[in-house]
């Protein structure tokens, strides 16, 4: 998951709304969102290499999604898979604070990652920061560096986003709104170890390359009385489907 813009507890009706993109080199090999076999009450998509995933939720409500920090000069080649992160969250007790510093002071084992978790509170924790994050009530934004960098595709969702859900929207909408191809000006291109060429097409919300871009979208809504919506789409490219599949259940309290 590389591009995600969120609400939390910013809307009257929704205690959080999301709305991201997951890249992916198209070979990589991935299940689309479903509710998962081995653990019946996670739905999300799978990573089937390296069997975590990017984004999922509980059937209780806890929710985690993870990014990568795009550090081309430190990637970790025996580091342990960032995928792990959110399954482990969703599977424990640990509220999101305890959670996170746990793995915080694991940081040095994985290469660069933002982890949010959710549940009654928020937070957001990377192994290039020096702190956990509790979120405060807002709209945020999230890429391949930390929270609320000021990219310029990040910059773009947080606006669109910010203008959708002051109107009535609905998950095809948010869908929709993340599809924008455009790419960055030159000046305003971040600086991450990449070509030129790379940085550009990556400076894009929606990324198109011959072998790396967006594989699908997905939009959730979870409301104040926990019912969730879940909507993802996959794209046609490598050996992917064109196709969309909705999820609508009622969270589960413990």
């Amino acid at each position: 998951m590389c591009l995600i813009t969120f609400a939390y507890k910013a809307h009257p009706k929704y205690k959080f709304i999301l709305a991201a993109n997951r890249d992916e080199f198209y070979a990589r090999p991935t299940a689309a969102t479903h509710w998962w076999e081995d653990h019946p009450e996670i739905l999300g998509g799978r990573d089937l290499q390296a069997h975590g995933t990017w984004m999922a939720i509980h059937r209780n409500g806890r929710f985690a999604a993870v990014t990568n920090y795009r550090d081309m000069k430190h990637i970790k080649p025996d580091a342990k898979s960032r995928g792990d992160l959110p399954v482990h969250f969703l599977l424990k007790n640990d509220s999101p604070s305890s959670y996170s510093k746990a793995v915080h002071k694991e940081g040095a084992s994985y290469s660069g990652y933002n982890l949010i978790t959710l549940e009654d509170e928020m937070t957001h924790v990377s192994n290039y920061d020096s702190q956990v994050n509790l979120l405060d009530a807002g709209i945020y934004g999230l890429s391949n560096a930390l929270l609320d960098t000021s990219w310029a595709k990040v910059k773009k969702a947080k606006g669109d986003f910010k203008t959708l859900i002051e109107q009535k929207f609905d998950l095809e909408d948010l869908i929709e709104m993340m599809q924008n191809t455009e790419t960055a000006e030159d000046g305003a291109l971040p600086n991450t170890g990449l070509d030129y060429e790379r940085e550009k097409a990556l400076s894009a919300m929606c990324i198109r390359t011959p072998d790396y871009g967006t594989c699908c979208s997905t939009a959730i809504t979870i409301d104040y009385d926990g019912n969730v919506a879940f909507m993802e789409k996959s794209y046609p490219v490598g050996d992917r489907n064109d196709e969309i599949v909705s999820f609508n259940f009622q969270i589960e309290r413990r």
